[in-house]
């Protein structure tokens, strides 16, 4: 195929690692406010974005989705499930399509202030043949809240020109809607059929694409939403795929949230822009049958449970070339705030690649730097077939300089050979360096009432552990502090949790609170870990000799209990200095009493809320006039 010069790079930011050649965005919705209409249940938004024409040859298409606080509202509060649509192409006069292309499940956002936003990306290449000239995108946002609150909604397409690793050939809708399970009088598999299509002339391959979530809370088992049960896909009477329809939410890259962000579902989570299945098959000529099944059951109360499934089949030719790969993601290093769980890293790059050419691939050689220093190639083996993915792990130290970074990958001779196309061997990311840290410093840790969940540790670039605290040897709610000599090196300190409710979660009153502070030998605060951070979280940094503190002041709050029983709560602070404080109890947007400490030196404040209605309020503490910490509590 002959190879085509790349779109310009039209105005917009890259959200995730940069790609070696040019793109164009379509960006239907830009800042778009978005709020629910409770007399339905459901608000659809419509937009129309120019996309290329049908004469060009479309390499990949990632949509971007970006929900982040109005400019005139506050956040909205619930986890909601939306869709995002291909509606009419080919201009207002088209045929209404309804595919469904991205499912974003919103965050409990209540907690966050203006100007907060959060990015996620999803691949939408199986909808090349539709993203073509003028195309209308539905976003159809679900939920009951008052318009008083909503979300700045922003879609970007970014596509990258050039030659199709596998030319699409036609597409149509298979599933689509919210199908009853453990209902005795509506089974499963009596209300969604058996989809059966016709192998399209030069088809190889038949893509089954698939958005599923679980809703609904039934008995004995809370069905859809909080039941673990398994999935089965069928293709001409064969098993395809088995498939446990759950997923864990501790380690969501957006934490924390405002409610129960980190509890398991039925394969979504709040703030999270679900990543569909895709199920490659080989259809024989004429008839073909895909079968959906479910793991059985039978609700005896309240039973309401829905599987909300929408799936299309996208029948394409056989893969173009023999060996071709794609390099798609930096993982690490990356200052993407999608990947803030793995970063900022002194050691161990991690790259995602993925196999697009028709052969096995078995080997792969990882030309990688940091822009500044010398360049090294790592030799991977391993096993992918035709759109496999593989997350790749560079053992070594990350070279960085202070401030920001460019870390450079290019991925060449699959299985020893050339790659068909060069355009998507090539990633940049951008990345900050690790914190500087003293050689000595102090670590405090009080734990929670359970402790054996949680292990605060320390690797050297060697992977060697220099310190640990817990699970063994530790007690329920007790302050630990040690001080450390740590010379003149990089490490990585973790704290994890393998219950997934960190040291802190405000549903969990039982289970008391925690907290992790790095001090420097004056009891300043030089980095504090997040205590709802769900399965954990990770610090990187260097230690020098001559260490210079930080001029800003890091402040500690939290809030125990969050869901008050007995109408009091306390504001537990920590500072280095005394301080003008401010707390400021309010409802959605209205401001319903403040509370001023002026030159306070911080510790504990008791509140009694015992005067106010039952329902949910947020906090925010002012220090010197600076917002400094919100929180939600419920009454």
């Amino acid at each position: 195929m002959k190879r085509l010069r790349f779109f310009t790079l039209l105005l917009g930011i890259l959200t995730f690692s940069t790609l070696a050649h040019t793109q164009k965005h379509v960006i239907p919705f830009s800042r778009t406010t978005i709020t629910t209409d409770p007399s339905k249940g459901t608000n659809s938004y419509f937009a129309w974005g120019s996309f290329p024409n049908k004469d060009m040859p479309v390499r990949r298409i990632v949509m971007h989705v970006t929900l982040g606080t109005p400019d005139s509202l506050p956040t909205a509060h619930w986890d909601y499930c939306d869709h995002i649509r291909i509606r009419r192409i080919g201009g207002k006069n088209g045929k209404d399509r309804k595919y469904e292309i991205g499912r974003m499940l919103t965050p409990y956002g209540s907690t966050y202030s203006k100007g907060w936003d959060f990015t996620w990306t999803v691949d939408v290449t199986d909808f090349s043949l539709l993203l073509r000239d003028s195309v209308e995108i539905e976003y159809a946002h679900t939920g009951y809240e008052p318009k008083n609150v909503g979300w700045a909604l922003t879609i970007d397409f970014e596509i990258l020109a050039g030659p199709p690793a596998i030319i699409p050939i036609a597409i149509e809708h298979v599933w689509n809607g919210r199908f009853p399970y453990g209902n005795p009088e509506h089974p499963f598999d009596k209300s969604i059929k058996p989809f059966t299509f016709t192998k399209a002339k030069g088809a190889k391959i038949a893509r089954l694409r698939i958005q599923h979530t679980g809703h609904g809370m039934d008995e004995p088992k809370g069905c859809s939403e909080f039941c673990s049960r398994w999935r089965e896909i069928y293709f001409n009477d064969k098993k395809v795929q088995h498939k446990d329809l759950w997923k864990n939410c501790g380690d969501n890259p957006l934490y924390p949230q405002g409610g129960t962000w980190i509890f398991d579902r039925a394969l979504w989570c709040p703030g999270d822009l679900q990543e569909p299945d895709q199920i490659d098959v080989k259809p024989k000529p004429g008839e073909n049958t895909f079968t959906i099944k479910m793991e059985p059951y039978t609700a005896t109360k309240n039973i309401q449970a829905k599987e909300n499934i929408t799936a299309t089949l996208i029948q394409y030719g056989a893969p173009v070339n023999k060996n071709d790969v794609a390099v798609e993601a930096i993982l690490i290093p990356n200052s993407d705030i999608f990947y803030n769980r793995l970063n900022p890293a002194c050691f161990n790059p991690v790259i995602k690649v993925r196999n697009l050419g028709r052969k096995q691939l078995k080997s792969l050689l990882i030309d990688y730097r940091t822009e500044g220093s010398v360049k090294r190639t790592y030799k991977w083996k391993g096993d992918l077939t035709f759109n496999e993915t593989a997350e790749i792990t560079i053992p070594g130290k990350i070279y960085f300089k202070d401030a920001e970074n460019r870390f450079i990958v290019q991925v060449h001779k699959p299985n020893g050979g050339k790659d068909a196309w060069v355009g998507d061997n090539t990633l940049i990311s951008t990345f900050k360096a690790p914190d500087k840290m003293p050689e000595d410093f102090i670590v405090q840790y009080k734990t929670n009432n359970t402790p054996q969940e949680n292990r605060v540790f320390i690797l050297n670039e060697k992977g060697d552990t220099v310190y640990v605290k817990g699970p063994k040897g530790v007690k329920p709610d007790t302050i630990y502090t040690d001080t450390l000599h740590l010379p003149a090196a990089p490490y990585e300190m973790y704290l994890t949790d393998k219950g997934g409710n960190g040291l802190e979660f405000w549903f969990m009153v039982e289970q008391g609170f925690g907290y992790l502070r790095l001090l420097d030998k004056n009891g300043k605060i030089l980095h504090l870990f997040e205590k709802d951070c769900g399965d954990g979280q990770k610090f990187a940094f260097v230690t020098a000799p001559y260490f210079t503190p930080p001029e800003e002041d890091i402040y500690d709050f939290f809030i125990y209990p969050k869901r008050i029983k007995d109408n009091k709560f306390v504001l537990h602070t920590y500072f280095n200095k005394k301080v003008n404080m401010e707390v400021k109890l309010l409802t959605i947007g209205n401001v319903v009493e403040t509370h001023k400490f002026i030159d306070t030196p911080g510790g504990k404040y008791n509140f009694d809320v015992s005067h106010l209605p039952k329902g949910r309020y947020i906090v925010e503490v002012y220090v010197d006039g600076k917002l400094e910490y919100k929180t939600r509590i419920n009454k």
